[in-house]
């Protein structure tokens, strides 16, 4: 069976999506606590299809070999993945291999949980690479939240203790608003701390 088909397609599927430190957290924390409906983030699906003895994770050593292990003598030796997001933040074919990797895996187990709330009539989608690793078909209707790159900048120096060329550099790796805004159906204006969109999401949920 294709996985597409195992789809409801009277379900309600919201593809919330927008740049990174856009503010999707803080979108989806206030879904998940004004609203009953279930939400499932890619981030951390691919969280679990990278932990140790899983085929991602098998293959990730395959290809990179034991330096990305978190810790040597730590008993699970899981993989470091701030070490890893600045292995493939720095080498685009590292980037472009772990991609092809995990993006077909997040959306093969995005589906299956999926079809696991077949009978709710709504679902959140959390995908930060939404357009990027071409995830629109699973989606019945993309929301995208639009954050000007200043914030962003500032948010990413703060929560990653990075510098200002690097958080600009982690943002242009993504596309741009302007191009993702031409494939979505509704924004989510968090600009500044009036956050509008509240009153969106409750015109719409």
């Amino acid at each position: 069976m294709d996985i597409l088909q195992k789809l409801k397609n009277n379900q309600r599927r919201i593809g919330l999506t927008g740049g990174i430190a856009s503010g999707k957290t803080t979108i989806t924390n206030y879904i998940r606590k004004h609203k009953n409906i279930p939400i499932l983030d890619a981030d951390n699906l691919s969280r679990e299809l990278i932990k140790p003895n899983t085929y991602g994770y098998k293959k990730i050593l395959e290809y990179f070999g034991n330096q990305i292990i978190h810790n040597k003598n730590y008993s699970e030796k899981a993989i470091n993945r701030k070490l890893l997001r600045n292995i493939i933040f720095k080498n685009s074919e590292s980037k472009e291999w772990i991609e092809k990797l995990l993006h077909p895996l997040i959306k093969e187990k995005m589906i299956d949980e999926c079809s696991q709330y077949k009978d709710h009539q709504t679902i959140i989608l959390v995908i930060p690479l939404l357009f990027e690793a071409k995830f629109e078909d699973i989606c019945t209707e993309i929301w995208l939240v639009k954050c000007p790159k200043e914030i962003q900048k500032k948010r990413l120096i703060t929560r990653d203790k990075i510098s200002e060329k690097e958080a600009y550099e982690s943002i242009n790796l993504q596309l741009s608003f302007e191009e993702k805004r031409k494939f979505s159906d509704i924004i989510l204006d968090n600009s500044d701390d009036q956050n509008k969109w509240i009153d969106t999401i409750s015109e719409l949920l």
